[in-house]
């Protein structure tokens, strides 16, 4: 692919910050996560193998979990659900968090690079927290960094999380790029007028097509493309 599109940046050609996705970006959470909800469902007498539940529930917020099963099997999951499933997510991830592979020489390239960078993930606060510590990346992302989707109740698709990341960095939209892999965070970046790298090794990209969605299949690719684009953007 080329570089990123100057029509996904704003009028004066500048990209000014970077937002990652956690889980399936930065951390590879998705499978352990899905899993738990698949082993979970089992448990309340709901029938949902570990390879259904990744295929349907990867990237999406646990609210958003509950109301499908619900709906699905007319089954009362508790009001509890989330925060239960919360809980169990956060000592989950203290022991099995691990890194995407290329994770952190890529973040390493970012510092190099230049461009500020922060997280915007369906996962909590103290997740996010947890999983740092234990792969080491908490001296890329300082705490006012970090945001969280889920504490602030209003999960991906809705681009509030992005939006926030914007403001606190004192940027417009048009001056962001989003690295997602799942739909929903790609349907988010999109509805917040940001340019979006599809980060996918494999399966098909979401449906949605506009200027400012790309994809990569490696996260070696991702410091190459925004030094093109800054590049670009430059002449």
């Amino acid at each position: 692919m080329s570089a990123l599109s100057p029509h996904a940046l704003s009028a004066s050609g500048q990209l000014r910050l970077v937002i990652f996705d956690c889980d399936g970006v930065l951390i590879d959470s998705e499978l352990p996560s899905c899993r738990l909800v698949a082993r979970e469902a089992r448990a309340r007498g709901i029938e949902l193998s570990d390879e259904a539940a990744l295929e349907r529930f990867a990237g999406k917020a646990l609210g958003q979990v509950k109301r499908e099963l619900e709906a699905e099997t007319g089954r009362d999951l508790g009001a509890d659900y989330v925060q239960i499933m919360q809980d169990k997510l956060v000592d989950l991830m203290r022991e099995e968090a691990a890194t995407i592979d290329g994770a952190e020489t890529m973040l390493a390239g970012m510092q190099a690079l230049g461009v500020p960078f922060r997280v915007g993930s369906n996962s909590s606060w103290p997740e996010m927290e947890v999983k740092f510590a234990r792969v080491g990346f908490t001296r890329f992302f300082p705490r006012d960094r970090i945001h969280s989707a889920r504490d602030m109740m209003r999960p991906k698709p809705d681009p509030y999380v992005f939006l926030h990341a914007a403001e606190q960095e004192g940027v417009e939209p048009s001056q962001c790029v989003v690295i997602e892999d799942s739909d929903t965070g790609v349907q988010a970046a999109h509805d917040a007028g940001m340019a979006c790298i599809l980060f996918r090794p494999e399966g098909p990209a979401p449906g949605l097509n506009w200027p400012g969605l790309e994809r990569i299949m490696h996260l070696d690719a991702l410091v190459p493309r925004l030094f093109r684009a800054l590049q670009e953007q430059a002449r």
